[in-house]
């Protein structure tokens, strides 16, 4: 008894022993059962442990990292299949501001697959036509042309230019009288310098931008970017429509070139994005394969009859060729004729006794028994004939 009240003394100072929680349970694990194996020499069945308490900073990242989703990698730029480009091939020349520099990029995606036309892309991204003591375009134009030697030149040019220019000697404001004048005349000497090297232009209208102000100076030089074009012969394309709303407005998404839904435009409202720049070199698609199948095909053009080459020209009078000269449906002079237009019909040999009109002709008599017979009365057989006594 002396002994047993000995360990249990013993037992009651072990327990109120001070520690952590943590220190306990390592205790318990090395004393192997305590009293009772002491008493018993078998160790108890003891449950799991609770588990030991984790820091709060380390609580609050673990649910910070179950909480936040995993970051995807960004989506790599698809890379374009390109085919090596035969000595001959076409040559088109995209000249022009940063917005210019964004369609070369997109035509060259277009025709990367084209071995018989080459894109080639001589761009100043802060560039225009009124700071010429930045980049003289009209000045620089003919050695470009020279040293490119292209067969079709676009010009887009006009986003820098909504600024003072110095006209003899004088700061003129934006859209003035004198400013409008001397821009267009830079526009004139641009387009000349294109065609005076026998190249074919392609003027590519602005773009909108987010501010209305201005997208509303790009519309008045999209009137003279026309205008001017026309009159040096060349042509100007007009790719407003594809960057705004249905109500004309500025738009930064809309659809591709595909009719898929995409932003065209930058956070920025000024800059465009690789889909947009996809869809505005779509626009230029058309004319373009319309010029080069001109030049490469010059014959698929000419439309027509075409008169034999070994026939001498003075023998063909044109004076005494046959035409028919177009009637309107229903006119009077289609009715009660028997002719075709342009001559007389011919009837075939042994066909006197033909009928020459449709009221003319009369049915043939139905033949009793037959399929065709509709008479409401069928003429009785010799055979179903019965007496009339009967």
């Amino acid at each position: 008894m002396a002994g047993l009240a000995f360990a249990i003394a013993l037992g009651g100072a072990a327990t109120w022993a001070p520690g952590s929680s943590a220190m306990a349970q390592q205790q318990e694990r090395s004393s192997g059962g305590g009293l009772l194996r002491l008493l018993f020499g078998s160790r108890p069945t003891t449950q799991e442990s609770p588990p030991v308490a984790q820091p709060q900073q380390q609580r609050r990242q673990q649910q910070r990292a179950t909480s936040q989703p995993r970051r995807q990698a960004a989506p790599t730029a698809p890379t374009v299949a390109s085919v090596d480009k035969s000595e001959d091939a076409r040559k088109i020349l995209v000249l022009g501001d940063f917005v210019a520099g964004g369609l070369g990029e997109g035509l060259d995606v277009a025709f990367s697959e084209n071995a018989d036309v080459v894109v080639a892309t001589r761009t100043n991204g802060s560039s225009g036509l009124v700071r010429d003591d930045y980049y003289d375009w009209p000045g620089q134009i003919t050695g470009i042309l020279e040293e490119e030697q292209p067969d079709i030149v676009i010009l887009m040019v006009g986003a820098n230019d909504r600024q003072q220019m110095v006209v003899d000697g004088r700061r003129e404001e934006p859209r003035s009288d004198a400013w409008m004048s001397e821009y267009e005349s830079r526009v004139r000497e641009l387009a000349t310098a294109v065609r005076v090297h026998e190249a074919h232009l392609i003027w590519v209208g602005m773009i909108p931008f987010r501010f209305r102000t201005m997208s509303s100076d790009m519309i008045a030089f999209n009137d003279l970017y026309r205008r001017v074009a026309e009159e040096v012969g060349g042509e100007y394309v007009d790719v407003w429509g594809g960057f705004v709303d249905e109500d004309g407005n500025f738009a930064g998404h809309g659809p591709d070139m595909n009719g898929q839904p995409a932003q065209l435009r930058a956070e920025d409202g000024i800059n465009i994005t690789r889909a947009g720049k996809r869809k505005l070199a779509f626009f230029l698609e058309k004319p373009l394969n319309r010029v080069l199948a001109d030049g490469v095909a010059p014959a698929l053009a000419s439309f027509g009859p075409q008169l034999p080459t070994d026939l001498d020209p003075e023998e063909l009078d044109l004076t005494r060729m046959e035409r028919t000269q177009p009637i309107a449906v229903g006119e009077s002079a289609l009715e009660d004729t028997g002719e075709l237009l342009g001559g007389s019909v011919r009837r075939a040999p042994g066909s006197a006794g033909t009928h020459s009109s449709l009221e003319e002709r009369q049915p043939a008599a139905a033949v009793p028994g037959r399929a065709d017979n509709f008479s409401l009365r069928r003429q009785a057989s010799p055979a179903n004939s019965r007496p009339a006594d009967l």
